[in-house]
C-alpha cells in the first residue's frame, strides 16, 4: 500500500522518472538524519531495526564530513 501511495505522490509531482520508492525515501531520511550528527543509536530507533549492523548502512560518510575531520586534526 505504501508503495502505491509513494508512486502516485510520484506522479502527481511530475517526477516519475526519478525512479523514487520507499526504500529511497527510508534511505534518504537515514541518510539525511546521519548527515545532521543524529546518533546512530536513535537513527536505528527510528527505522525500527533489531541490530545496529542493519543501521550501519546509512552512515557512509560523505566527502565534507571527511575534509571536515581533517581539517579539525591539522587545527590541533
Amino acid at each position: 500500500m505504501i508503495e502505491l501511495i509513494v508512486r502516485k505522490y510520484v506522479i502527481l509531482a511530475g517526477i516519475a522518472k526519478k525512479h523514487i520508492s520507499p526504500h529511497k525515501l527510508r534511505h534518504t531520511f537515514a541518510t539525511l538524519l546521519h548527515m545532521k550528527d543524529v546518533d546512530i543509536l536513535e537513527i536505528q530507533k527510528l527505522l525500527g531495526h533489531s541490530s545496529i549492523t542493519s543501521t550501519q548502512i546509512y552512515t557512509h560518510t560523505h566527502t565534507g564530513k571527511l575534509k571536515s575531520a581533517v581539517d579539525k586534526l591539522t587545527d590541533l
